[in-house]
């Protein structure tokens, strides 16, 4: 996740279920039993793994971030975490296919392995995260690569009417390159919806240990999932509470931006800090699922950054939230 500048004056809203849902009690129980097959110990096995990948690997040189004038790269790695997580793609039995691209002296390669859909394939439901990270990056973004690899083995045992892609994004640290590539070159694909993970393992029950986000009145207490959206991606936010409502996996807050999310210079610098930000500019759903990050987490960008710092349980559940709603988007399992 990217550094965020201050921001004020923005006046957000938080998405509120209805009472009533549209989910039958058949569907429910199908969802239920999906989500009871996300399991604590391959997450963080892939966390582990993936720390290690980055411990071991060497940084990007300074200089070609710092010539382009993005965040300093001087303790970032990515190669052997994209190597690690294509690797785990295709241990689930999915082919995973590359996209190269280059912003100046910048070169990147995203990852992007397809469940194709059963009755609508041309339709997509698409969950990502960024593997590059900075030192270790347990949270930041080892967790979010790790809930697509378990999301990736729980999904791929069933079949759904629409295509189901997973997706490694590369350079999100400095500047969103491998998921601004990745949405310019769409083309005519339909996306349904979209789920981007980044930092989802960090909790804190203190009182006193989440910050606000500028311009909205946060809780202060960091043990909620935040879910943030723009007025087209309204109806994912609605569907994923309404789930969690009838199954009480975790605590959800949803934070809605006006319209498409970028109209303003606070939207954008307090609620664009990920990969969901080049869907809002391509004009797709898509939510943003995070721990908050430094609003919460004092180990961002840090070197203490490590799995030690994350909260097992509460990580599996926001894995389980996002198994169940993918699952609805993409009409299943079956």
């Amino acid at each position: 996740m990217r550094k965020t500048l201050a921001a004020a004056g923005l006046l957000l809203a938080c998405a509120c279920a209805p009472t009533s849902s549209r989910f039958s009690e058949e569907q429910l129980a199908r969802l239920s039993t999906l989500a009871g097959q996300v399991e604590t110990g391959q997450l963080m096995g892939h966390v582990r793994a993936l720390t290690r990948s980055h411990q071991e690997d060497t940084p990007l040189s300074c200089t070609p971030v710092q010539r382009e004038q993005y965040a300093p790269a001087c303790f970032m790695t990515r190669d052997r975490a994209r190597d690690l997580m294509k690797s785990r793609l295709e241990a689930v039995g999915l082919q995973v296919r590359t996209q190269e691209g280059q912003r100046g002296a910048l070169t990147f390669t995203n990852l992007i392995a397809d469940l194709p859909g059963t009755t609508r394939p041309e339709e997509i439901v698409l969950v990502g995260a960024h593997f590059d990270a900075h030192y270790m990056g347990a949270d930041d973004n080892s967790t979010g690569v790790a809930g697509v690899l378990e999301l990736a083995r729980v999904l791929s045992q069933y079949r759904f009417e629409r295509t189901l892609r997973f997706v490694g994004f590369d350079l999100e640290e400095p500047g969103m390159l491998g998921s601004g590539h990745y949405v310019d070159a769409l083309g005519q694909e339909k996306l349904a919806g979209v789920i981007i993970f980044d930092c989802i393992g960090y909790y804190d029950t203190r009182p006193g240990s989440q910050k606000s986000l500028p311009g909205l009145p946060a809780p202060d207490t960091g043990d909620f999932l935040a879910i943030m959206g723009n007025d087209h991606s309204l109806g994912l936010a609605t569907d994923l509470h309404q789930l969690n409502d009838t199954l009480q996996l975790m605590k959800l807050v949803s934070i809605i931006a006006p319209g498409d999310g970028t109209s303003t210079v606070s939207v954008s610098e307090s609620l664009m800090r990920s990969d969901h930000a080049a869907f809002w500019y391509g004009g797709h759903k898509a939510l943003f699922l995070t721990d908050t990050a430094d609003f919460r987490n004092p180990h961002y960008h840090q070197a203490t950054d490590v799995i030690d710092t994350l909260d097992p349980e509460s990580f599996r559940r926001a894995v389980q939230i996002s198994a169940v709603g993918l699952a609805t988007w993409a009409g299943g399992p079956r």
